[in-house]
């Protein structure tokens, strides 16, 4: 609110000054400076109503004190009329830049909803939430990504993380989405979705025939829900383990015990996807998320841990699982992540 005032009071500082003082002194940069404040806080009205009150206030200090036609005075009218007119063509162009930014944003907004939807409250009898924060102010989707997808092998879900950013790892998180809800829907145990998954980044990689894609990978938790057994079954590639929530606080790192490389390095090798069940019993809540949670950093450098954060601490709902996550890792960081984020959380029903 303050600022929005700023340009009158500077005309009424300016005002004062000149008014009450000897007319060697000049209130110029007062004046000056009202209309180039006024230019981006206003609309084009308001700037141009901002410069015309500056120069008819400083006409009036001059006709008050009988200067007007003083070289002096008629120096400062001609500046500060030159820099109204300058005013309103940079609240031209700050409008323009303001128009284009919203427009980036709109397009950014419908990229992230194809790319990433959001997914059903409950599907196949459980609870979901997602969430997705970016580390850059404006930005809508980098390369964190989620999926979950019912199947006949029971609820299929993913979280990842492409190496890279810019336009390239969201279609790296496209191509992965994309194979994801396919292989989800036809194979018919976990890992040969991540086989899936595995092919379809090295197709990519030999279609776009370039180092970046060669040097990328995507590290990637894959999550299986039978619809009938209060199991979950994980494979991992590379990233940072799951955890189960149990109605009573206590908190399972689902480590894996066989660690396998991360989507899209099978040229370094091949490590058979083994997949680990655990029991995930009914009220229990199974957390996934990429590292800008687990990476996010205090003042002293020290890492945010949601394993031991949430210890003893219970949810009603994944919603408020992750609103109160998302919170922490930010307070944590002093309100700036240095990393995107991606959470998925499913609640089993008691």
């Amino acid at each position: 609110m303050f600022v929005r005032l700023l340009p009158a009071l500077l005309l009424v500082a300016g005002g004062c000054y000149d008014y009450l003082t000897p007319s060697q002194f000049s209130a110029a940069p007062l004046f000056t400076a009202a209309p180039l404040v006024a230019a981006p806080l206003y609309s084009r009205r308001g700037t141009v109503l901002t410069g015309a009150a500056t120069v008819l206030v400083v006409l009036a200090v001059h006709l008050r004190l009988g200067i007007v036609l003083e070289v002096d005075a008629v120096t400062e009218t001609v500046t500060v009329v030159t820099v109204a007119v300058l005013a309103v063509l940079i609240n031209l162009l700050v409008r323009r830049s303001s128009e284009r930014l919203a427009s980036q944003r709109e397009i950014a907004e419908a990229a992230q909803r194809a790319v990433l939807p959001g997914p059903a409250g409950r599907i196949g009898g459980f609870d979901i939430a997602v969430r997705y924060e970016a580390a850059q102010a404006d930005a809508f989707i980098g390369g964190d990504l989620y999926a979950v997808q019912d199947s006949p092998h029971g609820v299929r879900m993913i979280v990842g993380d492409v190496r890279g950013k810019g336009m390239g790892a969201v279609a790296a998180v496209a191509i992965v989405i994309g194979a994801f809800r396919e292989a989800a829907e036809q194979e018919t145990t976990l890992e040969a979705v991540a086989r899936r998954l595995e092919r379809a980044l090295a197709r990519e990689a030999t279609r776009r025939d370039s180092v970046e894609v060669y040097e990328g990978f995507t590290t990637a938790v894959l999550a299986e829900l039978p619809h009938d057994d209060g199991v979950v079954r994980i494979v991992n590639r590379g990233h940072p383990p799951p955890l189960l929530l149990h109605p009573d606080g206590r908190v399972w790192a689902l480590t894996a015990r066989d660690p396998a490389l991360p989507l899209g390095m099978g040229d370094l090798g091949t490590w058979p996807d083994r997949r680990e069940e655990y029991g995930f019993p009914g009220g229990a809540t199974l957390l996934l998320y990429t590292d800008g949670l687990s990476e996010a950093r205090d003042g002293n450098g020290r890492f945010y841990d949601p394993e031991a954060r949430l210890v003893g601490r219970a949810f009603r709902e994944p919603g408020a699982l992750l609103a109160a996550l998302v919170g922490e890792a930010r307070r944590h960081s002093g309100g700036f992540l240095t990393d995107d984020l991606a959470l998925l959380a499913v609640r089993r029903p008691s």
